[in-house]
């Protein structure tokens, strides 16, 4: 098992078979508009267990990228609960968060954001050295971009590197640090639709190979495809929680 995170006096370690990675309770998001309050997400409520592969889907404006923001501590609900792995996160203070982003919880994200100056290495090792990795960074991005299949592009920088291989690289670096969640928004949504595919199936490889936990969020129904559980937002709410294409098999 992976080392345990610290935040505070709760320690986040990746759950156990059958347990819940990441627990949304009567989770609601506002923002005051002068008098009027804007209901962004109502009293979203769903367990995710380890190991499922779950796509969150809805028009714009739904929720969604609000959502992803609350479980990743980006953003504050206003009311509510977000548990990872048992630890309560919604109230946490933004160091506390920062460990969670950095140990708890993987992000990619739909323009890839990758440090143009720096190597495919060295955006890899970045959150190695954030979370003070015992081992060594460089041979841990090695590592990872062998498992994304960009071991010959270890020493390019992003501007040398296609889209589908820069969100490979950003695959990679969200899982320097073993998370037991990985969240996307959009990974797809630069991409064309043959580099869309390549990715998807790259993701999937990657919960079965690590054992990781998936929630991406997309417009995309290809991306649905893979998935073994659907979650749908509209207007702020659940609507939708069914099992996916992939579910018998997963």
């Amino acid at each position: 098992m992976a080392e345990a995170v610290s935040v505070g006096d709760a320690p986040l370690t990746p759950a156990e078979p059958g347990t819940s990675v990441l627990e949304v309770r009567h989770l609601g998001r506002s923002l005051s508009l002068g008098s009027e309050r804007l209901e962004i997400l109502r009293d979203i409520n769903f367990v995710i267990e380890r190991g499922e592969f779950v796509t969150l889907m809805g028009p714009s404006g739904s929720g969604k990228s609000t959502l992803l923001g609350c479980i990743t501590g980006l953003d504050s609900p206003t009311s509510g609960q977000v548990l990872l792995n048992g630890v309560d996160i919604s109230r946490m203070r933004e160091s506390q968060l920062a460990g969670i982003r950095n140990r708890g919880v993987g992000m990619v994200f739909q323009a890839f954001n990758l440090i143009p100056t720096l190597t495919a290495r060295e955006n890899v090792e970045i959150p190695l050295y954030a979370g003070n990795w015992r081992g060594s960074p460089a041979a841990r991005a090695d590592e990872l971009l062998g498992l994304v299949g960009l071991t010959s592009r270890a020493e390019h920088r992003p501007t040398q590197l296609s889209g589908g291989e820069q969100q490979r690289v950003a695959i990679a670096r969200a899982l320097a640090t073993q998370p037991p969640l990985l969240v996307a928004d959009e990974p797809t949504g630069n991409l064309a639709t043959t580099q869309g595919k390549e990715i998807m199936e790259l993701l999937w490889s990657l919960r079965e190979r690590l054992d990781t936990t998936f929630v991406i969020a997309t417009h995309d129904p290809n991306v649905s495809g893979y998935a073994t559980r659907m979650l749908q937002l509209a207007d702020g709410a659940l609507v939708g929680d069914h099992p996916g294409p992939r579910a018998v098999s997963s």
